[in-house]
């Protein structure tokens, strides 16, 4: 066992892509990651992920200033 500290993870820059596929919503991400949601947990996450989106790059903002 080593002391050494984990690195933090490297954030991803490439966006996910989504599809509907029979009535579901199928995110595939980067490195083979994907994800088979329905539609109203779609939406759910869409809307958080702006969400957060938009106070990341606040943070940003604040941090650049």
């Amino acid at each position: 066992m080593t002391d050494e500290m984990p690195s933090p993870p490297v954030p991803e820059t490439r966006a996910g892509v989504a599809t509907a596929e029979d009535g579901m919503v199928v995110l595939d991400g980067p490195d083979g990651v994907a994800v088979t949601m329905t539609a109203a947990a779609a939406r759910g996450t869409g809307e958080s992920l702006i969400e957060a989106a938009g106070r990341a790059e606040e943070q940003v903002a604040r941090k650049r200033s």
